[in-house]
């Protein structure tokens, strides 16, 4: 059941005759009672545990992009917390530090559906319990880890977090890990492992036995191969787009989208400007970078380019982060009425990348999500509060109900069935 608020922002909609106006209008109904009978799964949404207390949280409207009232508003049913840690020193000192991390943000996930928003927020182990909790008129939460670097080398902390809420890990994040090579090596062609570490196979071949989904987003080609190879389940990618429309190392090539179709996994097209379309996103982000400035100015909060983000600190990132989306939001506003403005990343731009992916490995491997509150967000889907005009872009693409199910959370569920049904076989 879903209550939410539909945020238009697509200039054709004012411009056109009042008989194109009312198939428009058409459309829009259409579109939303889709929306409205649709569970939407958004795989990757940052989170801060600053944001988990008993004064500050997910039941107010914060400025973070994505928090209850957001969800409610934008028709968002499910949303992935990340339990996230940056690289450091493959060492015990640095494991121990990440770990503590790691576990702070699963404190603060189960503390926002078990003791602050529990009539509101549930926590899912399983596709089953998405769609009991949903019928409820709860949002959903779900646990994803974005590198896998806290757990040390001890492979037991795989079943740990498993039994925390975990149902995906990816092994590595910005930066070689001990357990594999990160997509961030192309840009020097230094490599640790070539793929994997031995570490790194024995944690694919542990995942597949907990039932835990494999993401691919963040370590190198290399490693997502041979992840492919030794995997007995279906993998993921939780947000990542198509290479060949936007020549990022986060993104998926041909060869890797048509393994993961051979795999029977899912890609999860990314709502990140720089994912989608590096040019435009340059040209944007160099327009804005000093109303940014300006903005943070105000604030009396410190703005640093994205060029800059591999060279913060963890708490430097973290504080910059916490404010980015405010900062954004005011900036951008202020820009509307300006002509020349280069257009931003948008819904359409996101939706191209889906195209893209459909028609090269189907409609069944194709998934959503944005990456908010980790940089993520577009025009158009800048928060959960716009999550309405994804499903309204697909629409006027002629997506039907169906396919439109699965792109929202069909197909990543699946995926998730069959990996935990694999593993239930192996006990």
């Amino acid at each position: 059941m879903k209550y939410f608020i539909c945020l238009f922002g697509f200039s054709a909609l004012l411009s056109c005759s009042e008989k194109e106006k009312k198939a428009e209008e058409s459309l829009e109904t259409k579109a939303m009672r889709i929306h409205e009978q649709t569970i939407t799964v958004d795989t990757h949404n940052d989170i801060n545990v600053n944001n988990f207390t008993d004064s500050i949280n997910y039941t107010q409207r914060l400025e973070t992009q994505v928090n209850l009232p957001k969800m409610r508003e934008g028709g968002l049913d499910v949303s992935w917390l990340i339990v996230y840690t940056g690289q450091d020193t493959l060492s015990t000192e640095g494991y121990a530090k990440a770990e503590e991390n790691a576990l702070a943000k699963f404190k603060a996930i189960h503390r926002l559906c078990e003791e602050i928003a529990p009539d509101k927020i549930e926590l899912a182990l399983t596709s089953d319990d998405v769609r009991r909790i949903d019928s409820t008129g709860k949002k959903v939460a779900m646990i994803g880890v974005e590198n896998a670097y806290p757990m040390g080398e001890d492979m037991l902390n795989f079943k740990k977090y498993h039994d925390l809420g975990a149902r995906y890990i990816s092994l590595a994040h910005n930066g070689h890990s001990q357990f594999s090579d990160s997509n961030t090596g192309e840009k020097d062609s230094v490599w640790l492992h070539n793929g994997l570490s031995e570490l790194g196979k024995a944690a694919v071949k542990e995942m597949n036995r907990l039932g835990i989904m494999i993401d691919v987003s963040h370590p190198s080609k290399e490693a997502m191969l041979q992840m492919v190879e030794l995997s007995k389940a279906p993998i993921i990618a939780s947000h990542s787009s198509a290479r060949a429309l936007c020549d990022h190392s986060r993104n998926l090539d041909d060869e890797q989208l048509k393994r993961m179709k051979e795999n029977g996994g899912v890609v999860q097209t990314v709502a990140f400007s720089s994912y989608l379309n590096t040019e435009k996103d340059s040209l944007r982000r160099d327009y804005m970078d000093g109303i940014y400035k300006k903005v943070a100015d105000s604030m009396d909060v410190v703005w640093h380019k994205r060029s800059d983000f591999g060279n913060l600190t963890e708490q430097q990132k973290e504080d910059f982060l916490e404010n980015y989306p405010a900062v954004v939001d005011i900036a951008e506003k202020s820009v509307v009425d300006k002509d020349d403005a280069p257009p931003a990343v948008n819904v359409s731009d996101l939706v191209d990348h889906i195209d893209y992916m459909v028609d090269l490995i189907g409609i069944d491997h194709v998934g959503i999500s944005s990456d908010f509150d980790g940089g993520g967000g577009i025009e158009g889907w800048s928060n959960a509060s716009e999550t309405f005009n994804v499903t309204l872009e697909l629409v006027n693409r002629d997506y039907t109900e169906k396919e439109i199910a699965k792109l929202w959370g069909g197909n990543l569920l699946r995926v998730l069935d069959d990996v935990q049904t694999f593993a239930s076989k192996q006990r």
